[in-house]
């Protein structure tokens, strides 16, 4: 695994990581709380956002207009089943989600999850600089590069990883202070 290889793996658990955190609601309506909704639309299950149109008219409500009329069932039911903790309001042809605002004690509850996400993206980069650390082991005792560079490698794969772990320590500040702001 080159170096470059194991900062680009890096990049894509940053981003795993940030869309996780964009599925925490945060007090305020945002489109991507519903982007792990998966709806029953003719016997396949398919992404919300690709059988309607989602918007945020206001800072408390998230309107869903499905493109086909006769799935409105479908997604008031799938969204019902799902762990966004939203009641669907369904006037005939959009679904409306109020946005309550958070207690004290659902704000804890989406720190903590916030702080899951956060390890799985911690977890992930030490994975991934644990394969890179063995590529360049086995390739020092293979005689493909000498002891010295071994040491370089393997301070710049521990230099990536600290950069990417600080960077989820950062976005997970970020998100913590975004639920926690009444």
């Amino acid at each position: 695994m080159k170096l470059a290889e194991a900062e680009s793996t890096m990049k894509k658990s940053i981003e795993a990581t940030q869309r996780s955190f964009n599925t925490i609601r945060t007090g305020r309506a945002n489109s991507s709380l519903l982007d792990k909704i998966m709806v029953n639309y003719y016997d396949v299950d398919t992404p919300l956002k690709s059988l309607a149109n989602i918007g945020t008219p206001d800072a408390t409500t998230i309107t869903i207009q499905p493109y086909d009329q006769s799935s409105l069932g479908n997604i008031e039911k799938a969204i019902s089943m799902s762990d966004v903790g939203l009641t669907p309001n369904n006037d005939g042809s959009i679904i409306r989600l109020n946005i309550p605002p958070l207690t004290e004690e659902r704000r804890k509850e989406f720190v903590k999850l916030a702080a899951k996400y956060a390890e799985e993206g911690r977890v992930a980069i030490r994975n991934i600089r644990r394969d890179a650390l063995d590529t360049v082991k086995k390739q020092e005792k293979a005689a493909e590069i000498s002891e010295d560079e071994s040491r370089d490698l393997q301070d710049q794969v521990q230099k990536l990883t600290n950069k990417y772990t600080s960077k989820i320590d950062d976005l997970f500040g970020e998100k913590e202070k975004e639920i926690t702001t009444v």
